[in-house]
């Protein structure tokens, strides 16, 4: 009767256990998409910057 307890204890952990991982793994994948997304924003937006900057010295 333990032993299938024991058992079963152990199904549940490993399914647990691999549902935790997904899961990590898919927020992971998330965070980096997000960062890439941001660090590209940034540039564009220093980009812009300079280009008005550079749009400005010439008007002047």
């Amino acid at each position: 009767m333990a032993s299938r307890f024991c058992n079963r204890w152990r199904q549940d952990t490993r399914e647990q256990l691999r549902e935790l991982k997904d899961t990590n793994k898919a927020l992971t994948r998330e965070l980096n998409r997000k960062e890439k997304a941001l660090a590209e924003a940034a540039a564009l937006l220093v980009l812009q910057k300079k280009y008005r900057a550079l749009w400005e010295e010439k008007d002047a």
